[in-house]
């Protein structure tokens, strides 16, 4: 019975990096006053009949720290580009040049920052959440285990390996919020 536990460990493992994964992708879409490509990935345009992602209507740019562009490769979604980014709530005004969208990032204020650690530990508290609620699917399968034959050595054994996935899990959440907000509070 035991090796059928273990294996649900690895499962478990897997689900929590997951909410790590998710996480690291949430804090990339958080402006912090340095251009990425990844600040347009959230964005999607009603192109084509279907809602699809602005990096896939046309190539994402750096050329420069403040500065992220998009060369849209068909002119006619050009304005519906430039339409979902503005209702985005970046707080981007894009600039037209032809078929190339210039987004300039501009400098963030210290009120504005601190909006984005809350956000941030918004979304670093999710994660949390869902490491959780994983823990908690691990609990019940030992119980489930317990109830059909596991003994208590066992239990106590696997309750203290979900423990520990879920502390480093916690952990690995708690130093990526503090990198972030620290990103974030940078000038």
């Amino acid at each position: 019975m035991s090796d059928e536990i273990e294996i649900d460990i690895d499962d478990l493992e897997r689900r929590m990096d997951g909410a790590m994964t998710a996480l690291r992708h949430e804090f990339a879409s958080l402006r912090t006053g340095r251009a990425s490509a990844s600040l347009v990935e959230p964005i999607h345009v009603d192109a084509y009949g279907q809602m699809t992602p602005v990096n896939q209507l046309g190539t994402v740019n750096v050329p420069e720290p403040r500065m992220v562009t998009i060369n849209v490769w068909d002119k006619a979604m050009v304005g519906k580009v430039e339409k979902a980014i503005r209702e985005s709530g970046l707080g981007i005004n894009p600039q037209l040049n032809g078929t190339i969208i210039m987004l300039p990032i501009p400098e963030l204020n210290e009120e504005r920052r601190q909006q984005l650690t809350k956000v941030a530990a918004q979304y670093a508290e999710h994660a949390r959440i869902a490491v959780r609620n994983v823990r908690r699917d691990g609990m019940d399968h030992i119980k489930k285990a317990k109830s059909s034959g596991m003994s208590e050595d066992d239990q106590k054994f696997w309750t203290q390996e979900v423990q520990d996935l879920t502390d480093k899990a916690i952990a690995a959440i708690d130093r990526a919020l503090e990198a972030k907000q620290a990103e974030i509070m940078q000038v």
